[in-house]
């Protein structure tokens, strides 16, 4: 699973002219999920996520987590996260989960985050057109991927 996380200040996710999600300050989470996940995956990468210290303190360090701050979640799936680019111009998708592996995965990392956040998470629609807007926050734009956990 790769997650790339941006720091924001507001982020929305619009499908078919309705906004489906929004969020104040909080973390925008573009959630991949690949074949080879597991919902060991989705545990680690939830906890990872909810804990990571990137919001500032009292003096402007980066130094709170999104629970400390009591910050929300917005979460979009993202297949292209998986791309393939070492041949050619076009990528390839092929690691990307389908959908019968991909959506239980999603899910459950949104349940396991909604658990530890305390809070209900924003969510797109799983293989929708989204159009997805936001304020990055620093900007901060963090990559985590479960195959760098061990």
């Amino acid at each position: 699973m790769i997650a790339v996380l941006q720091r924001v200040s507001e982020a929305s996710v619009t499908i078919d002219s309705a906004v489906k999600g929004a969020i104040g300050k909080g973390l925008l989470v573009l959630l991949g999920v690949e074949d080879a996940d597991t919902k060991e995956d989705v545990q680690w990468l939830a906890k990872k996520i909810a804990g990571m210290r990137i919001f500032g303190d009292e003096e402007g360090k980066m130094n709170l987590s999104l629970c400390d701050v009591k910050g929300e979640m917005l979460v979009v799936s993202q297949f292209t996260l998986h791309a393939s680019t070492k041949k050619g111009n076009r990528p390839s998708f092929i690691k990307a989960a389908r959908p019968d592996v991909a959506i239980p995965l999603y899910e459950r990392f949104v349940e396991v985050c909604e658990g530890l956040i305390g809070k209900p998470v924003a969510t797109g629609e799983f293989g929708a057109d989204m159009k997805v807007a936001l304020v990055n926050d620093g900007p901060v734009t963090i990559i985590v991927d479960t195959k760098d956990k061990k």
